[in-house]
């Protein structure tokens, strides 16, 4: 069946379901393994999403061993300590608050970036949180062309797991996602979605 709304738009059908409409939110997956040319596969496609000045304060921890998910699993919610344990992949998103040493080789276009963040370390780290969100989406939707499904989690103590792994402050946590191929029973059922006209002010 052909989505009325989706003619319009470039990306095929198929496409569209594997990104948006038959993707869900996972808690249970496969034992299949996810290998680290998958994990840099996606992050070769999704680095090309937009950010600030070209910032790109996303930064990847990939937790694999018992002994990384057991530091995890002490800072993780109740609800959200089996299916994280269970996963195959755990990525630790957090972003860089020192972004702004890297703008001249990355935005060389306004050799004058670095200072608008130098010395502000409060703009810093908001615009650090706000375009590595951003890079978070991108990554999930990556995650999917890849055929995987992510399960992205914000039930953590922050200044628990920023202690745990980023003890010097150079990071910050934003987010977890599990990773991997789904379970036959690993997603509930999709919940409703705002319409258009719902979300919509013309002026």
């Amino acid at each position: 069946m052909t989505h009325t709304t989706t003619r319009r738009l470039v990306l095929d059908e198929t496409a569209q379901d594997l990104l948006f409409r038959q993707a869900h939110t996972v808690d249970r997956f496969t034992d299949e393994p996810v290998p680290d040319d998958m994990v840099r596969a996606v992050h070769d496609l999704v680095r090309n999403g937009p950010t600030a000045f070209n910032q790109q304060p996303l930064r990847l921890v990939l937790l694999r061993s018992p002994q990384s998910r057991g530091r995890l699993a002490r800072h993780l919610s109740r609800g959200n300590l089996d299916k994280t344990v269970r996963a195959p992949l755990t990525a630790l998103l957090a972003v860089d608050n020192h972004f702004h040493r890297r703008l001249p080789e990355q935005f060389p276009q306004f050799p004058g970036a670095i200072d608008l963040f130098t010395g502000e370390q409060g703009v810093r780290e908001r615009s650090a949180m706000f375009n590595g969100a951003l890079q978070a989406a991108y990554f999930i939707i990556g995650i999917r062309a890849a055929g995987l499904a992510a399960g992205p989690m914000s039930g953590f103590d922050e200044d628990g797991v920023n202690g745990e792994f980023f003890p010097d402050g150079d990071l910050s946590t934003l987010l977890l996602v599990n990773i991997g191929r789904p379970a036959p029973d690993g997603a509930r059922p999709r919940g409703p979605r705002l319409g258009y006209d719902e979300i919509r002010t013309t002026l």
